[in-house]
């Protein structure tokens, strides 16, 4: 980098050529923080000579934040490798920037899940950008899956909805069909009834939803959610069709309870004893007293 009489100008690219030798060197011996701060200089190095990336290799931002990941400074090594993602993204790289973003959204994933979710979602904008909807349903499927476990429904409850019109876009329509469960249990756990119906009635326009045993096993929870019955909606949400989900989307159904309690309907038999009077109640209360006083064999 030094400059003289016979060298007017700092020879960058053999700069950060030593440069990462060095941090190679540094990782070998386990001193990462002065293999981070040798890739930052190989990136100045590179920056400076206007060479930002190595043909289909990380750039040096890139190797910067592994280091840091090896120190435990995970903001920091995000910080580091979003820089990289847009420089990948100025350069034309897009997918490489993706791929960028969704490394950094599993380490910062179990320290800061918002920042994760964040991260996932712009990998999935990258990747819907390239119309490459596969890579992008698998982000929005992370993102969706860590809003459900922060209990951030409402976002979640967007999430699906995003998730599900690519799968429909793609014709993957059982795919919809699961989306379309994630997306009632969402809205029964925000106890919003109106909008899981709608869900379920929208998806009537889904091929083959109608009919299908997705469909029967929703319209059987919502008729016991808004009838309070307990029993019928554990029954469904015990289901293999709902326990072998997503764990995240499992939990949902294993966890939904009906308002109220539970408490079932009024059977016709409690009103006409409410009709007879209190005497009429009693009678009636001992005849079913007597009739198990034997035990129920």
């Amino acid at each position: 980098l030094k400059t003289g009489f016979l060298k007017w100008k700092p020879d960058y690219d053999s700069a950060a050529t030593e440069y990462g030798k060095a941090a190679v060197a540094f990782k070998n011996a386990k001193q990462f923080d002065q293999a981070r701060e040798a890739c930052l200089r190989e990136a100045e190095a590179h920056e400076n000579n206007k060479a930002y990336l190595f043909s289909k290799k990380l750039t040096t931002y890139e190797q910067a934040g592994m280091m840091l990941k090896e120190m435990q400074r995970l903001p920091e090594a995000v910080q580091l490798i979003e820089k990289a993602s847009m420089m990948y993204l100025e350069n034309g790289t897009p997918d490489t920037a993706a791929i960028a973003l969704e490394r950094a959204g599993k380490l910062i994933e179990n320290v800061s899940p918002e920042k994760a979710v964040q991260l996932y979602q712009q990998a999935a904008s990258v990747f819907e950008n390239e119309e490459r909807l596969r890579q992008a349903l698998e982000m929005l499927g992370k993102a969706s899956r860590l809003l459900v476990r922060g209990r951030r429904l409402d976002e979640a409850a967007l999430s699906l909805q995003k998730e599900k019109s690519i799968y429909k876009e793609i014709e993957n329509y059982p795919t919809c069909y699961k989306k379309t469960i994630a997306q009632v249990l969402v809205h029964l756990h925000r106890n919003d009834y109106v909008a899981a119906e709608r869900c379920v009635r929208e998806s009537y326009s889904i091929p083959g939803f109608n009919g299908s045993e997705d469909c029967a096993a929703l319209e059987q929870l919502l008729e016991g959610y808004d009838q309070q019955d307990q029993d019928q909606v554990s029954e469904v949400c015990n289901s293999p069709l709902f326990k072998y989900m997503d764990n995240d989307y499992a939990k949902l159904g294993l966890t939904l309870v009906v308002p109220g309690g539970g408490i079932k309907k009024k059977s016709p038999n409690a009103t006409q004893d409410k009709a007879r009077g209190p005497a009429a109640v009693g009678s009636h209360a001992d005849e079913e007293e007597d009739e198990y006083s034997g035990g129920l064999c």
